[in-house]
C-alpha cells in the first residue's frame, strides 16, 4: 500500500475562492472591487440622470415613487438614503420629514455624491440634508438611529451585502423599515429573453452614444444578472435580523422592492 502524502492544497485554493468576488461577469479580488465600482460610477457620474431616463423610459421615476408610499416615513423622521447617487429620493424624503426631520445622503463614490449635492443646492435643499460618503459595509452612524433606510439600485455594487445588510440594521431604530429597490428576476421566460437582448445591446450603445462609456454599462447589465434573485434577497434581509421581510415585483419582476422591519 503506498504511503505517499498528498499535498494539501484545498486550504489555500478555499483560501483563494474565499478572497474573489464577482464585477459582473469577471471574478475579482474582494478588496479590488470596490475601486472597479468607484471607477464605474466616477465614468458615468455626470450622465447619470439622463442615463436613468433613457435605460427605463422614465418608469424608474414610477419604482421610486412605490418606494417613497411603502416607506411610511412621516415628519419628523430620520432617514438615510443609501448609494443615494444624485438625490431623487433624498429630495422626496426632505419633503416629507420637514424641519424636525433629516435626511443623509450617502454614497461611497464621491463624483455622485458630488453630483447629488450640487443637484440638492441648485434645486434648493439644503436645510434638513446632510451629505456623507459612506461604505454601506460599515455605516458611520450611531445605533438605532434611523426610522428608514432606503438602498436604490446600489446593493447589487456592494462587495459583501451580508455585510451590508447587517450594518444597515444596527443603525435602524426597532419598528425602522429598510427597503431594498432593486434590479431583479423577472418572472416570465420571454420577458427574460428581451430584458437580456435590452441589456447588452442597447443599454452599452446608449452608454457609448451619451456618456461615451459602453464598458461601464456592459458592467451595469452584467451586475444585473449577478445579484440574488427575489426569494434569495429576501431570505439575506431575514439573515440580518429583519423581520416581516416581504418584496413587491414591478415591471414583470425587471424590478423588486424588498423591505424588512427591524424587531
Amino acid at each position: 500500500m503506498s504511503n505517499t502524502h498528498q499535498p494539501e492544497a484545498s486550504s489555500s485554493t478555499q483560501a483563494n475562492t474565499d478572497n474573489k468576488t464577482h464585477f459582473g461577469y469577471r471574478q475579482v479580488n474582494k478588496e479590488d472591487k470596490v475601486n472597479h465600482v468607484a471607477d464605474v460610477f466616477h465614468s458615468v457620474a455626470s450622465k447619470y440622470d439622463i442615463m436613468n431616463d433613457l435605460m427605463s423610459m422614465g418608469i424608474h421615476r414610477v419604482w421610486k415613487r412605490f418606494t417613497i408610499e411603502l416607506s411610511g416615513v412621516r415628519k419628523g423622521h430620520n432617514v438615510l438614503d443609501l448609494a443615494g447617487g444624485t438625490g431623487d429620493l433624498t429630495m422626496k424624503f426632505s419633503d416629507i420629514v420637514g424641519p424636525e426631520g433629516s435626511v443623509v445622503l450617502a454614497d461611497i463614490n464621491d463624483s455622485m455624491l458630488k453630483v447629488g449635492r450640487d443637484r440638492l443646492m441648485d434645486k434648493g435643499y439644503t436645510s434638513n440634508i446632510e451629505v456623507v460618503q459612506a461604505n454601506a459595509e460599515a455605516l458611520p452612524f450611531p445605533d438605532n438611529y434611523f426610522n428608514c433606510v432606503t438602498i436604490a439600485f446600489g446593493l447589487r455594487n456592494v462587495t459583501d451585502k451580508d455585510k451590508a445588510l447587517r450594518s444597515i440594521t444596527r443603525v435602524l431604530k426597532p419598528g425602522g423599515k429598510l427597503l431594498v429597490l432593486e434590479f431583479s428576476k423577472p418572472e416570465n421566460p420571454l420577458l427574460t429573453k428581451a430584458y437580456d437582448l435590452y441589456s447588452f445591446t442597447a443599454l452599452p450603445a446608449m452608454g457609448k452614444l451619451i456618456a461615451g462609456d459602453s464598458e461601464s454599462y456592459k458592467y451595469l447589465a452584467e451586475s444585473i444578472r449577478m445579484h440574488p434573485d427575489q426569494e434569495t434577497l429576501k431570505g439575506m434581509m431575514e439573515t440580518a435580523g429583519l423581520v416581516n421581510c416581504r418584496y413587491h415585483n414591478m415591471t414583470g419582476g425587471i424590478v423588486a422592492l424588498h423591505t424588512g422591519v427591524k424587531p
